[in-house]
């Protein structure tokens, strides 16, 4: 199913949004695509067992899974996530036939409601400086940008091997409150 052949509404109605389950996580390297992250996803999935991070997934009736975002809970950085009222969205994805298509709002908007009703007032993201696209995105959905970010992390990849990530970043933000 390709988003081409039906409108945005139509599109839309045919996607659930859901917290992962195990048995999804190998849906989450898009046929090879993001691989290197197996490890990473798994860790992820772990620290989901014990309630420190929300992993979800958008899934389209008869595609499966065309999107994704994680939550932060709590982590080493206050001013990301503190686990009392400030999270962390991270790995915000959206298949490429499906972005322009209100499916990475329709995600956003689900996850904002949950942390809202778990008592969050604050979220934040970090953006590469070299994606005006998603920045823009974000600014249309209410964030703005706080501050800049070295983007200097690491992971494990699915050889085993440390790889490190250098892509500077803006840190966006987000009153949950009306």
């Amino acid at each position: 199913m390709n988003a081409t052949n039906m409108d945005k509404e139509e599109l839309l109605s045919r996607i659930t949004v859901r917290h992962l389950r195990e048995e999804d996580l190998p849906a989450l390297e898009w046929e090879g695509e993001y691989v290197h992250f197996r490890r990473m996803y798994a860790d992820a999935y772990q620290r989901m067992k014990h309630g420190l991070t929300l992993m979800w997934v958008a899934e389209l009736e008869g595609a499966g899974i065309i999107g994704q975002v994680f939550v932060q809970f709590i982590c080493d950085r206050p001013e990301l996530c503190n686990g009392i009222d400030r999270a962390y969205l991270y790995a915000f994805r959206v298949r490429a036939p499906y972005r322009g298509h209100g499916v990475g709002a329709f995600i956003l908007a689900t996850v904002e409601e949950d942390l809202r009703r778990r008592g969050f007032r604050y979220v934040t993201l970090n953006v590469a400086r070299d994606n005006p696209r998603a920045q823009a995105f974000y600014e249309r959905h209410g964030f703005h940008v706080v501050a800049p970010e070295p983007g200097r992390w690491q992971y494990i990849n699915h050889l085993g091997r440390l790889v490190e990530v250098v892509e500077p970043a803006w840190r966006m933000e987000k009153s949950l409150n009306p």
